[in-house]
């Protein structure tokens, strides 16, 4: 069985997503830890099942913090809704088994203070008549890594960042799992 690790920062719908399809034996793997930038709900999800759980300060050493308690041997690290940048010996040791999901088609909307809600104000001031998601491999770059998969999503005139958000959300939730799946499976 696939050993994982999740990073979050925020409700974790993503996380759930993952540890429901563990549960319904989507996914052939097990997360060995959840860990945080902040505190948050996706922490106490990830309690709530007995997973290990960290929840680490923002800093320069962030990077080499949680390389130091997941160690080198864990087969993906999944970023799901992790707002901090990793850096340095993580991304050497743990290359091409490091994925990202974004809340838009990359490499559109992409880049520094491009996450969350700012991501759908933006694809609405933008006129786009499409978003979605996509899942990448993390590098040294923001949102620059290979793109694995990507699931479009429409825009509709009456769409607010807020009902555009949940449309894109509930397409990152199959996605993150599609990814996962194709990356510990081939």
């Amino acid at each position: 069985m696939y050993r994982i690790a999740v990073l979050v920062s925020g409700n974790g719908t993503n996380l759930q997503a993952i540890m429901d399809a563990i549960d319904e034996g989507n996914l052939n793997c097990f997360i060995e830890y959840v860990i945080a930038d902040r505190n948050c709900y996706a922490i106490e999800r990830a309690k709530k099942r007995g997973i290990k759980t960290a929840v680490l300060d923002k800093g320069l050493d962030l990077s080499d913090k949680i390389l130091q308690i997941i160690g080198k041997d864990l087969d993906l690290i999944v970023l799901a809704g992790f707002l901090s940048i990793l850096k340095g010996d993580i991304l050497k040791v743990y290359e091409n088994k490091i994925i990202n999901i974004h809340p838009s088609l990359l490499p559109k909307f992409s880049g520094k203070g491009m996450y969350g809600i700012k991501v759908h104000e933006a694809v609405l001031k933008s006129g786009e008549k499409e978003t979605g998601c996509s899942v990448h491999f993390i590098d040294e770059g923001i949102d620059t890594g290979k793109i694995l998969l990507q699931e479009k999503v429409p825009v509709f005139f009456n769409d607010t960042p807020y009902t555009l958000s949940k449309r894109v959300l509930e397409r990152e939730h199959d996605l993150i799992v599609k990814a996962i799946k194709m990356v510990l499976e081939g």
